[in-house]
């Protein structure tokens, strides 16, 4: 997971999941188990992409 896209761009891992949350709260906010099992289970649905890497990815939530 990613909070900044620039960042990660220039470091280029093989996959990432971008978030639109705030650093130091990459799930979102705290005591939503809703949405963090919806943000992990779009990361780790990265593994199962067969696109080659690089891929970056922007979250739908």
């Amino acid at each position: 997971m990613t909070l900044d896209e620039s960042i990660t761009k220039r470091v280029n891992p093989p996959r990432a999941l971008s978030v639109p949350y705030r650093f130091g709260y990459p799930l979102g906010e705290p005591n939503n188990p809703e949405l963090q099992h919806v943000l992990i289970a779009e990361a780790l649905a990265l593994l199962e992409d067969k696109t080659p890497p690089p891929i970056l990815k922007t979250s739908s939530v």
